[in-house]
């Protein structure tokens, strides 16, 4: 039978990397900017936080305990700043400079991705083993750290209770976005940058200010969840290129969610549970039936795709200057 007390929190851990990401890349489209770095981004969150981990548990003698807040601070200040030096990146180019937004994204994903490899087999290198990963377990053990009574609370407390900070700090956090997007000033005049920002420059809103801002947020946002993986999904092991294709599948969530961070906490389980479905439905020796089985996530994401390409309501639609660079002049 299948096993529904394993499997959803499974999902959920394998969902959050891409809730971060889709959180991160809506408040980033509202503004008008369509980031395609959002996969370098995240793998750069995750190494910078690994840096910053490994520096901190290497300064300290194995036989003694970390400090947990100073491990947290540490590591997450780490992967803040490594994500938000992506953001400032992607700002300069398509903000100030007007780059191409779809080449200068596609660039930096590739330069995340190479930086990540860079330093992960550098700090490899560094711990003298002769295996292509090392282990940060002790700050790991920090992350993963659950609430002390999940255990004694049976079915209930597996599924909702069994999980880290950072798996909760990603829903509480894609809940503030979509509240700020929809309820406050702040989010009006974001939509209204990404929508005309012609408009919104002549009502005296700051565009460049609102897509920096937007964009900076959304790379830390979506570098946080680089990290998830690493210290909460991955038990603290970084190895190159291990990270897969999440930011991609993140990007893909955006548009499955209609750019509502609220609809992509459920979805991102989905899209969890998608990507995990093969190794809890039994295929037997049936390879094939297997790698179906696989394909899962990117099928769905393809009928996502021609499914809201056929969308006629207007709120449905991404935000109508997403992708352009801003003139001033030609106001």
């Amino acid at each position: 039978m299948f096993d529904f007390v394993s499997f959803i929190p499974r999902a959920v851990m394998q969902g959050m990397p891409l809730l971060y990401g889709s959180t991160g890349e809506t408040l980033t489209e509202k503004s008008g900017n369509l980031n395609l770095g959002i996969p370098g981004t995240m793998y750069v969150g995750a190494i910078s936080g690994v840096i910053g981990a490994f520096f901190y548990e290497n300064a300290v003698p194995a036989d003694v305990a970390l400090n947990p807040a100073i491990a947290i601070a540490v590591t997450l200040l780490s992967s803040l700043l490594g994500s938000l030096l992506m953001g400032l990146i992607y700002s300069f180019l398509t903000v100030s400079l007007r780059a191409n937004q779809n080449v200068t994204g596609l660039a930096l994903t590739t330069f995340g991705v190479g930086l990540g490899d860079f330093f992960g087999g550098s700090l490899i290198k560094l711990t003298g083993s002769d295996m292509a990963y090392m282990s940060l377990n002790r700050t790991s053990n920090i992350f993963r750290t659950t609430l002390p009574f999940a255990s004694s609370t049976g079915w209930f407390g597996k599924i909702f209770l069994s999980y880290g900070f950072l798996a909760y700090l990603g829903v509480v956090v894609a809940l503030v976005a979509a509240y700020v997007l929809r309820h406050t000033r702040v989010g009006l005049h974001l939509r209204a940058v990404g929508e005309n920002p012609n408009t919104a420059d002549a009502a005296g809103i700051n565009v460049n200010r609102y897509k920096y801002v937007a964009t900076c947020v959304g790379s830390m946002i979506a570098g946080l969840g680089g990290l998830y993986y690493v210290m909460d999904y991955a038990n603290g092991i970084w190895s190159n290129g291990a990270f897969g294709d999440r930011g991609w599948l993140s990007i893909a969530l955006v548009i499955f969610t209609i750019w509502r961070p609220n609809i992509g906490v459920f979805a991102s389980i989905l899209f969890g549970g998608l990507y995990i479905l093969h190794m809890y439905i039994p295929t037997g020796m049936n390879l094939a039936i297997k790698e179906i089985y696989k394909m899962a996530p990117y099928v769905v994401t393809i009928i996502v795709l021609v499914v809201t390409s056929m969308r006629s309501k207007r709120e449905n639609q991404p935000p109508a200057h997403l992708g352009l660079s801003y003139f001033r002049e030609e106001r």
